[in-house]
C-alpha cells in the first residue's frame, strides 16, 4: 500500500506493505502515484520512505511462483520505474528507514539524494549470491548517478553496507537517527521545492535521459 502525505510543498510517499516488495500491485501503485504527482503544477519536491524494518526488500519472488507470467511484467515495470524516477520532474529524496536490498537498493539510486537511518538497516545488492545478474537496464539505473567502481564493488561483493559504510562509499549522502530521518529528508526536499521544475526536468533529461531510456522510460 502506498500513501501520500503532504508537508507544505513536499509530497511524502509512504510505502507500507510489510517488506515493500515489487509485485504487480506495488509496481502499479508506484506508477499511479507518480502519475498523480507529475500532474501537480505547483511547487513540488518528493520524499519516499518505507516503514518499520524495510525500505524495500526487492522483487517479490514468491509471487512469481504462483504466476510465472508475472515475472517479466513486473521486472519490466520495475525497469520503467527506475528510469522514471531518474528523470522525475522535481527534486527527490529517499529516506532509507530500514533495509534496502536488491531492487529496493536499486530504487534508492534513482533519487537525487539519499538519507539512511544510522542505527539499523543495510544497503545491499545480493544478486551475486543468488545467481541472478542485474539486467542491462538495472545497471544503467544504478550507475547513472553513482560511481561505477563503487557500484561494481557492491554488485560483485554482495556486501551489506550499514549506514556508516554506505556513507563512506558514497551510496548515501547522509545519515540520521530514526526519529530525525524523515524530518531531515523533508527539510532537504523542501529547500529545493521552489526551484524551477521545468529546468530541473530539462537538466535531468540531458544528464540522465540515456539511462532512463535504457530502462524503457522516455522523459
Amino acid at each position: 500500500m502506498i500513501e501520500l502525505e503532504t508537508r507544505g510543498d513536499v509530497r511524502v510517499i509512504h510505502w507500507r506493505d510489510g517488506e515493500n516488495r515489487f509485485n504487480r500491485a506495488s509496481v502499479t501503485a508506484w506508477h499511479e502515484t507518480l502519475d498523480e504527482l507529475e500532474a501537480v503544477t505547483d511547487r513540488l519536491a518528493l520524499v519516499a520512505t518505507g516503514e518499520g524494518k524495510f525500505f524495500s526488500n526487492g522483487l517479490d519472488l514468491d509471487s512469481f511462483g504462483g504466476d510465472p507470467s508475472a515475472a517479466g511484467e513486473v521486472i519490466e515495470g520495475v525497469h520503467r520505474l527506475l528510469g522514471r524516477l531518474l528523470v522525475f520532474p522535481a527534486y527527490t529524496v529517499a529516506a532509507l528507514n530500514g533495509h534496502a536490498f536488491a531492487a529496493g537498493a536499486m530504487l534508492t539510486t534513482t533519487f537525487d539524494r539519499r538519507l539512511m537511518r544510522e542505527d539499523r538497516g543495510y544497503w545491499c545488492l545480493p544478486e551475486v549470491d543468488l545467481g541472478l545478474p542485474l539486467t542491462e537496464a538495472m545497471v544503467a539505473a544504478v550507475t547513472a548517478r553513482l560511481p561505477t567502481g563503487t557500484i561494481l564493488e557492491a554488485m560483485n561483493s554482495g556486501h551489506r553496507y550499514p549506514a556508516a559504510e554506505a556513507l563512506a562509499a558514497g551510496l548515501v549522502e547522509g545519515t540520521a537517527s530514526e526519529e530525525d530521518l524523515l524530518d531531515r529528508a523533508v527539510g532537504t526536499a523542501a529547500a529545493l521545492a521552489a526551484k524551477d521544475r521545468s529546468v530541473i526536468a530539462t537538466h535531468k533529461r540531458l544528464v540522465l535521459g540515456p539511462a532512463a531510456r535504457a530502462c524503457g522510460w522516455e522523459a
